[in-house]
């Protein structure tokens, strides 16, 4: 019987090259993590996922892995190293999950290497080839990074499939035999120790048949045809039945799964045991989030996940930019605000590095300060188009993935703790004031503040288990929701509003300041207000 512990949890997502480094060469690495896993312990996280840290070229942050069962040795550390990592954080009572990245390999990987030899090779089929020419691509489908999702490949003159960039061909799901050779580095991987995996990319594993033409260009249109397509079902139960012959804790970045389809893959029967859903983080041309596109879609898959399945909330993570700056005005009180909104909810949620401590967006003014390769694309296809160097760093940079990627800020020595050597990525400037210690030293830092919020989730069943029921669906700032005993009420906003409630709760308490509420009708709300109340036991 596969155990649900998860529902208890809370993760703690590490962008590794960002996060503490140890040998003074600018990249963070394993041995920074174990470093800083008693800050992790102390912060009360229940299990870490560290991003990839596999052999690759490094063109896509390390979801373009060259040996699967290799680490990136010069810049992150041993599989010794690993093997510690996962001993020390065991014996704090963490557990470690790492990334999956099945959907594609590196153009380096010897699979591919071996495949772009010749049409007869035996690795052809690991990979998607079709006849093409220039003019004759064998569809008009786009990847995610611009472009055709076709390249041809001179050796042989037919081109390979890519939904990613040409560096990140697709494996061919359809071939056994790179279904064998992945189920077995899966297991190769849960054998060495580790607790289980993010699943990256996961609804893509399976496309459309090549025919399929894409009519509209708009919204998610151009991603229909490799995004949760029939027939990923197949591939999902073979999974399935290695990870709960592990226990393994999985959830899957599945693009694609809708609402109504999401209790089949989450729930006690499910593939995976939770799902990240891509929905609430669209953003528009200046970086920020819609609030109400964010509150019905927050509403959304908490109801139609509350009879069957699992959600996995997030605010963050190395794909986005800072909350605070999105979602928030940029101050600490939008931030605490916003925490208490996503932290209370049904579900296991994720905090993502330097998120606790209200890490904000860099202001870029070179495109050399950039590494995102998507963000280096669109920068070249702006000036293309006739921009200047200023207005096309503007427009690539806003919602660019490196804003969550700069180094952890720890405290306010050089390089904001992070390393004595060079960072691999620009450090934000506001470390000198925002950062580890300074949060540590604050009883009423957002730090805290989450450390707090992870407490509730830990102490009370209601908030890890319980059912949920939101109020004021239609306002267009609150968010607020009872659990059992607990009613939680959030202002997304700079804007003081006040909210009714259709009936008085009484004997209710304050959680954070511990003081008894009056009878709660009409509700005062300031700009970034949160409450956090519980219904007090009636004593006999």
């Amino acid at each position: 019987m596969k155990s649900n512990w998860f529902k208890q949890a809370v993760g703690y997502q590490i962008y590794p090259k960002s996060f503490r480094d140890t040998n003074d060469d600018g990249i963070g690495d394993i041995n920074g993590i174990i470093e800083k896993l008693p800050y992790l312990k102390d912060l009360g996280v229940d299990f870490i996922w560290i991003n990839p840290i596999y052999k690759s070229p490094q063109f896509d942050g390390g979801y373009d892995i060259s040996d699967y069962y290799a680490l990136d040795e010069d810049r992150f550390g041993t599989m010794a190293d690993l093997q510690n990592l996962i001993m020390q954080a065991h014996s704090m009572g963490m557990k470690v999950i790492m990334d999956l990245v099945v959907n594609h390999t590196s153009n380096q990987h010897p699979w591919f290497i071996e495949s772009r030899k010749s049409k007869d090779n035996p690795y052809r089929d690991y990979y998607h080839w079709q006849p093409a020419t220039p003019d004759h691509l064998p569809n008009n489908w786009i990847s995610f990074f611009g472009g055709s999702t076709w390249t041809i490949d001179d050796a042989t003159g037919e081109a390979y499939f890519h939904v990613f960039a040409k560096e990140q061909p697709d494996l061919n799901w359809h071939n056994p035999k790179v279904r064998e050779e992945i189920y077995a580095m899966v297991r190769w991987w849960l054998e060495q120790g580790i607790d289980g995996f993010r699943l990256d990319a996961i609804s893509h594993i399976e496309k459309a048949p090549w025919d399929f033409e894409i009519k509209s260009f708009k919204d998610n249109d151009p991603w229909e045809p490799f995004m949760n397509v029939a027939g990923i079902e197949v591939y999902m139960a073979e999974f399935k039945k290695i990870f709960d012959e592990f226990d393994a804790l999985t959830v899957g970045e599945a693009s694609g799964v809708s609402t109504k389809e999401a209790p089949n893959w989450t729930d006690d029967q499910g593939y995976i045991d939770m799902i990240f859903e891509l929905e609430h983080s669209d953003k528009d041309d200046e970086g920020k989030a819609d609030l109400k596109i964010f509150k019905d879609t927050i509403m959304r898959w908490q109801e139609d996940l509350l009879a069957r399945g699992w959600n996995a909330p997030y605010l963050e993570n190395h794909d986005q930019p800072r909350v605070i700056d999105v979602l928030g005005d940029g101050t600490e009180t939008s931030a605490k605000a916003l925490a208490v909104a996503y932290m209370l909810l049904r579900g296991t949620p994720f905090i993502y590095q330097g998120q606790e401590i209200g890490m904000t967006n860099f202001n870029y003014t070179n495109i050399s300060q950039v590494d995102a390769t998507d963000t280096i694309y669109l920068y070249n296809e702006k000036l293309a188009e006739g921009l200047s160097k200023t207005a096309a760093l503007k427009a690539a940079t806003v919602n660019s993935r490196d804003h969550s990627r700069t180094p952890m800020q720890w405290d306010a020595t050089e390089n904001a703790g992070f390393t004595n050597g060079k960072p691999w990525l620009v450090i934000n400037p506001n470390y000198l004031e925002k950062n580890v210690a300074a949060a540590q030293a604050n009883p009423d830092s957002i730090l805290n503040l989450y450390k707090f919020l992870i407490q509730l989730r830990h102490e009370y069943q209601d908030i890890s288990e319980g059912n949920i029921t939101f109020l004021f669906p239609e306002h267009p700032t609150v968010l607020a929701y009872e659990r059992g005993e607990f009613l939680i009420v959030t202002n997304l906003s700079a804007t003081p509003t006040t909210v009714t409630f259709e009936r008085p709760r009484h004997d209710y308490q304050d959680m954070v300041t511990q003081a008894l509420a009056p009878d709660l009708l009409d509700l005062s709300l300031e700009g970034w207000a949160y409450r956090i109340y519980k219904k007090n036991k009636k004593t006999a």
